[in-house]
């Protein structure tokens, strides 16, 4: 027979070791509709751009190093401090964009919404560094509003810091900062996807399939239609470390 003082201390062990939390479930997309933007072979259809202010140190005659590598569009600075911008040809208005992502822990890139050939933009964040985010959203070159985010990464991209330093717009972080290193896997291919609709825009980002921020701006700063841009940072020497995209797509919502 167990002794009741035995019988107590599981009973305590069942209130001190509460079940431990998961990441919230990815969110299940209706893919219909949407269409290919990037071949996987060449830059087809998408233009380097060295008018933005990334390009300074290149005096604005290169928008940094972009090629096609096993599939993925792959940028880095072309000269030490020297970024850019590589734009699609099209413009769109209302649209969502989907793409999978493995950059290197180190660069500061971008994925541009509505982005003009200066790089003036809405942009869901791929600040990829200690200290960066990952689709918080940021006015670009239009005087940095909005900018709201949920989490900064800590000592690197393995680890979150919640809640942000940075205002975040009223969306919390759907991942706690302990939950962050079974959610996001560096060095593997990761799934993000922004949306932008109206003007001023409603947008909505997500990673993995998980909402990370859904924000309305206060007021009109840019062209109802822009181009999609993926950005490499000017600044530092990062001419040896990269970003890399792939399966990009993308569907243009009615209105």
């Amino acid at each position: 027979m167990r002794s009741l003082p035995a019988i107590g201390f599981a009973l305590a062990l069942c209130v001190v070791l509460p079940a431990r939390a998961e990441p919230p479930k990815p969110e299940k997309f209706d893919d219909t509709g949407f269409v290919t933007i990037f071949d996987g072979k060449t830059l087809k259809g998408w233009t380097v751009s060295a008018k933005t202010g990334h390009s300074r140190t290149s005096k604005n005659t290169s928008g940094g190093k972009w090629e096609v590598k096993d599939g993925a569009i792959v940028g880095s600075q072309d000269v030490p401090g020297n970024g850019g911008i590589v734009i699609t040809e099209k413009q769109y208005g209302d649209f969502e964009v989907a793409l999978e992502m493995n950059n290197d822990d180190g660069p500061d890139s971008g994925l541009f919404l509505r982005s003009t050939d200066t790089g003036k933009c809405y942009q869901a964040m791929i600040d990829y560094h200690k200290g960066g985010n990952l689709m918080g959203i940021y006015g670009e070159g239009i005087g940095g509003k909005p900018h709201v985010r949920n989490f900064d990464f800590g000592k690197d991209v393995n680890e979150i810091i919640v809640p942000s330093k940075q205002a975040d717009g009223g969306f919390k972080s759907p991942v706690k900062a302990d939950d962050w290193k079974a959610f996001w896997k560096h060095g593997e291919w990761n799934e993000l996807r922004a949306r932008i609709e109206g003007n001023p825009p409603k947008i909505t980002t997500w990673i993995k399939g998980v909402k990370f921020m859904e924000y309305t701006d206060t007021e009109k700063r840019l062209a109802d239609t822009g181009g999609i841009a993926l950005q490499v940072h000017g600044g530092g020497d990062y001419t040896k470390q990269f970003v890399r995209y792939r399966n990009i797509r993308v569907k243009e919502l009615k209105k």
